[in-house]
């Protein structure tokens, strides 16, 4: 029930980091690692930390941006330790795994985890759907980063091993896919050229604007009929536009 949820890891700048995490990663039961840009990897150090899960190294998918990354995935979950003065919806480790648990086996999930140093940017953030918390010692609430993959990854081990959590066999898969990240990035940027074509947007406040209407729309976890309707105003609206 696990075999759908990525484990994204951007710009890892230390190689004993990636190994910590694909350790934690086996012994939940979790197989899929992607990195984003790792600063050293392949390493020895890496190898070593991983402590028997090296395969799950070997078989790690490399991508040049987080957005690559997280193209073909439906939900999309960024974890940060960090406050921020710009609101995303929370969410904790245990509703971080109800959320994925409750989502059918042919969804892809990311969970996404940022720099050592820095975690996600913002504009990282704008790819996810909700912003991932740990709860600990607000006066020291850095974790490393492998302790907050083993976190959550707990969460999901146990959530998946619940009696009362459905088999992929008992879900219903007749319903409508929700939209990939590529999708609905593809979305936003015909959203903010429609609002342009119709003199709605200034462009001082276009970021601002966008980053509030891409929290809208991510709440809302789309699927692709949703988003074909949506395309579809957008269009009528560019063309009605031209008209006038």
């Amino acid at each position: 029930m696990l075999s759908n949820i990525k484990i994204v890891l951007v710009e890892t700048s230390h190689p004993g980091n990636i190994g910590g995490v694909a350790r934690a990663m086996k012994n939940m039961g979790m197989t899929h690692l992607r990195l984003v840009n790792p600063k050293i990897f392949p390493h020895a150090e890496a190898t070593a930390r991983a402590s028997g899960s090296d395969d799950l190294l070997a078989k790690a998918e490399i991508y040049a941006t987080l957005q690559e990354a997280v193209a073909d995935c439906q939900l999309v979950i960024g974890a940060s330790a960090r406050s921020r003065t710009i609101r995303w919806p929370e969410i904790n480790p245990r509703e971080c795994a109800a959320n994925c648990l409750a989502q059918s086996s042919d969804t892809n999930i990311a969970i996404v985890f940022g720099r050592e140093n820095s975690g996600l940017t913002n504009q990282e953030l704008d790819l996810c759907q909700s912003l991932l918390k740990i709860p600990c010692n607000p006066n020291y609430s850095s974790l490393n980063i492998a302790a907050a993959v083993q976190v959550i990854c707990y969460e999901l081990f146990v959530a998946a091993n619940q009696t009362d959590v459905k088999n992929p066999s008992e879900i219903d898969t007749s319903a409508t896919p929700l939209a990939s990240a590529e999708q609905m990035e593809s979305f936003y940027q015909h959203l903010q050229q429609t609002l342009e074509d119709i003199g709605f947007l200034q462009v001082e406040k276009t970021q601002s604007l966008m980053r509030k209407l891409r929290r809208i729309y991510n709440r809302t976890l789309l699927d692709t009929k949703e988003l074909d309707i949506l395309r579809g105003i957008l269009r009528f609206s560019q063309n009605h536009n031209k008209g006038n």
